[in-house]
């Protein structure tokens, strides 16, 4: 990195800004790769992301700030403190008292709320499944997953109301459709589904058996009818 900082015509260019979108495709590159359990692809995808940490770590040692030492000390601080129960002589009973004493920990250190910690950028679904991990572990969570389920219904009864209601806005509609599924993303947690990571299969699913419609079809796909379509559609669930 030392070299290619001070070589590198694009590489000298480069700031912490100009990395930022880039780190965030590296990181889309190496979630894909973990859903496609390609551990040979795993192994590049970690090796490029290091790569913007260390790339960050010189821009930020060239400003005096801290240098990649710095950085991993501060973790390794931050680790200890919130494992007294490995580090001190907390006991704990289980994973969830561990994430428990973890909140309770950041919020002892400074932070102003038990959603601090959640960036403002993460993907909403991602968002709203770590939110409500979070206040989880402050005692804000349904006691059985029925509840969880009825909570559901009603929203799913709330969105129906909206969607046929002429005085609706687009907003209300909106609104009524994310509470939907904020309630389901809470209901799938409690059966230890990850939205996110439900949907990405789902997602690569439907695009493999649409793929193979065009792949099959005797003609080109927007000449089909629907019909056509759905044979060949359950010929990809078959195939």
């Amino acid at each position: 990195m030392d070299e290619l900082r001070e070589g590198c015509p694009w590489d000298r260019k480069q700031t912490l800004e100009s990395l930022r979108n880039l780190t965030i495709e590296e990181t889309y590159e190496l979630a894909d790769a973990i859903l496609d359990q390609d551990l040979v692809g795993i192994k590049e995808e970690i090796g490029d992301l290091m790569l913007h940490m260390v790339f960050y770590a010189r821009i930020a040692s060239e400003q005096g700030a801290f240098d990649i030492g710095d950085a991993l000390n501060h973790v390794c601080d931050k680790l200890i403190e919130r494992h007294p129960h490995i580090y001190g002589d907390v006991l704990v009973d289980d994973e969830e008292e561990v994430k428990r004493n973890w909140e309770q920990i950041k919020l002892k250190s400074g932070k102003k709320s038990v959603l601090s910690g959640v960036p403002n950028s993460l993907p909403a679904l991602v968002k709203a499944y770590r939110m409500q991990e979070k206040t989880k572990q402050v005692g804000f969570e349904w006691e059985h997953a029925n509840q969880a389920w009825d909570k559901v219904q009603e929203e799913l009864d709330e969105f129906r109301e909206v969607v046929v209601d002429p005085k609706a806005s687009v907003k209300d509609r909106q609104e009524e459709f994310g509470d939907l599924i904020f309630s389901l993303i809470n209901f799938g947690r409690y059966h230890d589904l990850d939205a996110e990571t439900c949907l990405a299969l789902v997602n690569k699913k439907f695009k493999k058996r649409f793929e193979y419609i065009e792949n099959h079809a005797d003609k080109e796909v927007e000449k089909m009818t629907l019909q056509e379509m759905d044979k060949l559609w359950e010929e990809a669930k078959s195939a």
